[in-house]
């Protein structure tokens, strides 16, 4: 891939693109009747979604509405964990003061255990088009039936109401060429692309030359990266190793992840999961100070996905110290301002 353009920007060009699509995303925040209290208001209390094993952070008091960037629903049993519909991520949404959320797709097998079609997904979230927001996938070895099928696939998602593709989740590097065929569709239809990067899926090499390869390659398509492969390069000292796990101590030394959120104004980081929360609070003066200098390029996430799952996320307003600015930001104004 030829990179369409020179990434490197000021820090005064991101906010001022920021500005620039908070128009559009006013209406998204309005599309959801979100009033000054951060709530929705209609509320759905389905009994079948509650919990108690999560953090003691359990509802959001902070003024400000909260948009989660990554979120699933489970169509059957797996690995001991119950199903989960829309019904009971409302539930949980509201015990938690979540006024929006995306819902992603998993069509590829590397989803497994929690694989949800993206056919599946839409359906589910018809019942709340102002609380949900589908996401599609298709995964990008489908186009050995040909590039229509995968054209075709993605116009009938995007007719039926996604707003995104996510969670790419592929056993291939990310700048497979199979892949690239996806990034131009997804460009076409103006869909911004989650992507989950780690050893086995969306693969690449340690100092993540592919990723910047395709965010350079596709500058009209916003890409929030995601999981293992992405937040281990929070730091300078990273192993192939670290790319599939979760890497703990001080950081001496800023990795490529503030370096690339510093120079393309099209990538996100999803602060969903343990690999989000981990490069956050493995060092806590890092992590406010890394949130304070990207707070225009972070979307909140949590990864749900069972009933019983912690959420370490919940906290994050409390653990850090940010001014409201930087909160909106990754509250729900960066996520909105993609789906604008």
């Amino acid at each position: 891939m030829t990179p369409a353009r020179d990434g490197d920007r000021s820090t005064s060009d991101r906010g001022s693109a920021r500005r620039r699509v908070l128009e559009g995303a006013a209406g998204v925040v309005a599309a959801g009747a979100i009033g000054t209290t951060g709530s929705v208001g209609a509320r759905t209390n389905d009994p079948n979604g509650e919990t108690d094993e999560r953090t003691a952070a359990s509802r959001n008091t902070d003024e400000l509405p909260l948009f989660d960037g990554h979120v699933h629903l489970i169509p059957e049993e797996t690995l001991g964990r119950v199903p989960l519909g829309a019904n009971q991520l409302i539930a949980w949404m509201d015990e938690n003061g979540i006024d929006r959320a995306v819902v992603l797709a998993l069509d590829s097998p590397e989803s497994y255990p929690v694989p949800a079609s993206s056919p599946w997904v839409l359906d589910q979230v018809d019942a709340y088009p102002e609380r949900l927001l589908p996401f599609c996938t298709i995964d990008p070895r489908t186009l050995v039936y040909g590039e229509d099928a995968a054209e075709n696939l993605l116009e009938r998602y995007v007719e039926r109401g996604a707003r995104g593709f996510g969670e790419l989740k592929a056993g291939v590097p990310i700048d497979d060429p199979r892949v690239e065929r996806l990034y131009e569709l997804c460009a076409e239809h103006e869909l911004p692309i989650l992507f989950h990067t780690d050893e086995k899926a969306m693969t690449d090499d340690v100092g993540l030359p592919g990723l910047e390869d395709v965010v350079a390659s596709f500058p009209e398509v916003d890409f929030l990266a995601h999981a293992h492969g992405w937040w281990a390069h929070v730091a300078a000292d990273v192993e192939e190793a670290d790319l599939g796990e979760y890497p703990d101590g001080e950081i001496d030394e800023p990795g490529r992840v503030p370096e690339l959120l510093g120079r393309y104004d099209n990538l996100y980081g999803d602060l969903s999961g343990i690999s989000g929360w981990n490069a956050l609070t493995r060092d806590p003066a890092f992590g406010q100070a890394f949130l304070e200098t990207h707070a225009d390029q972070l979307v909140f996430g949590t990864d749900f996905l069972h009933p019983e799952q912690a959420i370490p996320q919940l906290e994050l307003f409390e653990r850090f110290d940010l001014d409201r600015s930087a909160r909106a930001a990754i509250r729900y104004e960066n996520l909105a301002s993609v789906l604008a």
